[in-house]
């Protein structure tokens, strides 16, 4: 066979949301799309806020000579400065637009992070459970995820993180609010965790730097808040996109930010814009960024994401299910009444409920449920939780 072996593995371990996804897609072709319950994808269907559309038609607009031509590598210098303006106010410390890189979506930043950071063999850690694609990302670089194991209600365990520290740790990487579970990690665990990594910094050697991968920050329910990751460790890297909190994931526009005190701040940029470029993203997309500019104090409307899950929870505790509430993000992750969570996926499949195994996550015996889908899909749901619920303790 012609293809890779590398990327024969990498597909037979693909994603298992996206199977459930397509999934759900046959399904609803087969019995109807109002008669299946589809969880298992996180696309935000709230609409983006309203300027959203005004300022897109406004950028349209422009016809310029060059206005899709190339630009810098790091992106529009009046982007970089809105976004370095508002991030500013969300880290509490002064950042520029030398600080800023515009990505093509937090995907895409992680990447080009990970070819900045990592020599073959570079362990990252990863509390788990954690986003699927960690991995992959990691791995295209030549580096290792590893996972670290995380407490009962999902927050950081700094002991467990102490233990896996090593000479091979290049890195840190925490998503916060978390996906698959809601969690926010407080301030002064993260103060904790960023004084941890300078003391083994300097034991091995060498920098360990924290990576937040932060798209869902701006979704937050019950009066909760997100911590500003750069007060841990002046070896903070943000990740980020617009893709949950515009509601723009299939325009693919995110960004980095570097801690403006970083010791390594010029090299550290230089390996972005290099990698950026080698990488064949060239440039995040020019019509994105012209209207991300203009949006950084816009955000879809949250409530919508929090009414839902005041929808889902009772749905979940009818039908018997465990859960830690989540804070922020829109996915739920209950315990599984038995122990094979692949084996309650099914049952739940045979009810029309597509949800993602939790063992794709990084932990077992659990399920991930996203909510970003209309409150009646949740309420028709309600049925065939229980149902399936009932068969799990026939197994």
């Amino acid at each position: 066979m012609s293809i890779s072996r590398q990327m024969r593995e990498m597909t037979e371990k693909s994603s298992m949301i996206r199977k459930m996804f397509e999934e759900g897609m046959r399904m609803k072709k087969e019995f109807g799309a109002d008669r299946v319950y589809d969880f298992s994808l996180g696309n935000p269907d709230v609409p983006p806020p309203v300027q959203f559309s005004q300022v897109l038609q406004a950028v349209a607009a422009d016809e310029r000579p060059g206005v899709h031509g190339y630009m810098p590598n790091p992106g529009f210098m009046e982007t970089r400065e809105a976004v370095a303006a508002r991030l500013s106010r969300e880290q509490g410390l002064p950042l520029s637009a030398a600080d800023v890189v515009m990505t093509c979506g937090a995907a895409g930043a992680l990447n080009v992070i990970f070819k900045a950071l990592l020599d073959p063999g570079d362990e990252v850690l990863v509390p788990a459970p954690y986003f699927v694609e960690y991995g992959f990302y990691v791995g295209n670089h030549g580096g290792l995820l590893k996972t670290v194991a995380t407490d009962a209600q999902f927050n950081l365990d700094l002991n467990a993180i102490e233990a896996a520290l090593n000479a091979k740790t290049k890195a840190v990487l925490l998503n916060s609010p978390n996906n698959p579970t809601g969690q926010i990690y407080p301030a002064s665990t993260l103060k904790q965790l960023g004084e941890l990594l300078d003391r083994a910094g300097k034991q091995f050697g060498h920098d360990i730097f924290l990576i937040a991968d932060e798209p869902y920050r701006n979704i937050v329910f019950d009066g909760n808040t997100v911590a500003p990751l750069m007060q841990a460790s002046c070896n903070t890297i943000v990740a980020s996109s617009y893709s949950k909190e515009l509601s723009l994931p299939g325009e693919r526009i995110g960004y980095i930010a570097v801690h403006p005190e970083m010791a390594e701040h010029d090299a550290l940029l230089s390996a972005l814009v290099l990698g950026i470029r080698i990488l064949g993203f060239v440039n995040a997309p020019a019509l994105m960024q012209r209207v991300v500019a203009r949006l950084q104090d816009a955000a879809v409307d949250s409530s919508i994401y929090a009414r839902r899950l005041d929808t889902f929870c009772p749905i979940l505790d009818a039908a018997g299910l465990e859960y830690v509430r989540p804070k922020g993000a829109f996915y739920l992750f209950p315990k599984t009444p038995i122990a094979d969570d692949a084996k309650f996926c099914a049952l739940l499949k045979e009810e029309r409920i597509l949800a993602v195994p939790g063992r794709g996550f990084g932990l077992e015996g659990h399920i991930r449920l996203a909510f970003c889908v209309d409150e009646k899909v949740i309420r028709a749901s309600a049925e065939g939780f229980k149902k399936a619920v009932a068969a799990a303790k026939e197994v």
